[in-house]
């Protein structure tokens, strides 16, 4: 208990005045600035060491005495011991001033030999499974899988939506069309990971309920051509047509068009609306972007878009809102990928990646962006954060 109250009591003490001891260090340093450095500084000498070393040569003048190897040894080990052994008796300098934040440095290095050091990511090289998707059409304005909250993979295959359980790898199928309303041209899960809109060649969109694989509805009138891009916000379903037009179907209530987008005039091949809901992208084949502002939006007439982004020079197909910052949306268009502030529609960077661009997507734990590719060289690019610019 005495030790105990002894070290708290000196504890208390050398913390006392803190802000008082770092005002007079830094004083004492600037003092030492101003010393000549030809000049001893009288508060680092030893002034004892001074005057016996002064005597000892002194006497050793006056008296010289022949001594012996022993007496010699004898000499220099007891020098050693009183730590007189010394050479140097002018101190032009102060020693290294501790730093003032440190009061108990054993503690201090301990903590940072225990500090964990974060460790290197192992990127697999290597896919982990592989999949067969017979009658997979080969379109570049499709979008025909989708992965769902529940951690459920759905993929089209010609006329038939398969839904692969990434849990246990199991696959099931849960809808097919005939030749005259397929093939499939999109599908999208709804937040809930638990239903899924299905667009067709013939201009429907089908609602579907995966639980219990049962169609809840078919939305129609809104498209008169195929519907290649989808996506939600909520209860509202994006969908894209063939001619350029973009509608907001609300999926609660019968009359479900509720708000028309009209600035492409060629196929809409990317919808993509932002984490707040109040933002949608929309790429075409006409290469042009669009930002849509949803609070501006009308039932009566089409909407006129916030930003038309005519810098890509190829079809817009992959679209990702950046996880990190709302206003940051990556885009790829050809061989190109371009990050935008969509509050100022200003273009913040342009990444060359040597090959066309099919799809991006947001890494959620570290601030990189995965791209897909397909000709001339189909692979998976990783682009590290220096080359995916933060705007403010």
């Amino acid at each position: 208990m005495d030790a105990g109250g002894s070290f708290a009591s000196s504890s208390k003490t050398q913390s006392r005045y803190p802000l008082r001891e770092q005002i007079l260090h830094r004083r004492n340093s600037r003092e030492n600035v101003w010393l000549d450095r030809f000049i001893p500084n009288r508060s680092a000498m030893d002034f004892d060491y001074a005057h016996y070393m002064l005597m000892e040569a002194r006497k050793s003048k006056q008296n010289p005495v022949v001594s012996s190897p022993s007496n010699e040894a004898y000499r220099k080990q007891l020098a050693e011991t009183l730590n007189i052994n010394r050479t140097r008796i002018l101190a032009f300098k102060n020693k290294p001033p501790t730093p003032v934040g440190v009061l108990f440095p054993e503690a201090s290095s301990s903590v940072q030999q225990t500090k964990p050091t974060t460790p290197r990511r192992s990127i697999p090289q290597t896919s982990e499974r592989i999949l067969d998707a017979p009658e997979l059409v080969d379109n570049y304005y499709l979008n025909l899988l989708d992965w769902g909250r529940s951690n459920v993979l759905a993929i089209a295959l010609g006329n038939t939506v398969y839904l692969w359980d990434a849990s246990d790898s199991s696959t099931s199928e849960l809808m097919t069309v005939d030749d005259d309303t397929g093939p499939v041209t999109s599908v999208s899960w709804a937040p809930d990971g638990h239903h899924i809109a299905v667009g067709l060649n013939n201009s429907e969109v089908q609602l579907w309920d995966t639980t219990s694989s049962r169609k809840l509805r078919t939305l129609q009138g809104g498209h008169q051509f195929r519907v290649g891009a989808l996506d939600w916000n909520n209860h509202i379903l994006t969908t894209g047509r063939m001619d350029g037009l973009i509608i907001n179907n609300d999926v609660r209530i019968r009359s479900h068009i509720v708000e028309t987008y009209r600035g492409h005039h060629l196929e809409v091949c990317g919808l993509k609306w932002s984490a707040s809901g109040k933002q949608l992208a929309s790429g075409g084949n006409d290469n042009l972007l669009h930002i849509w502002d949803r609070s501006v939006a009308s039932s009566n007439s089409p909407t006129q878009w916030l930003h038309r982004l005519e810098d890509h020079t190829a079809a817009v197909k992959a679209l990702a809102w950046c996880p990190f910052q709302a206003n940051l949306l990556a885009s790829g268009g050809g061989e190109c990928i371009k990050f935008w502030n969509t509050h100022t529609g200003v273009c913040s960077n342009s990444v060359d990646t040597g090959s066309q661009v099919c799809s991006l997507l947001w890494n959620k734990n570290e601030r990189e962006l995965l791209s897909s590719h397909g000709s001339t060289q189909k692979w998976l690019n990783l682009q590290p954060k220096n080359e995916c610019i933060w705007v403010s």
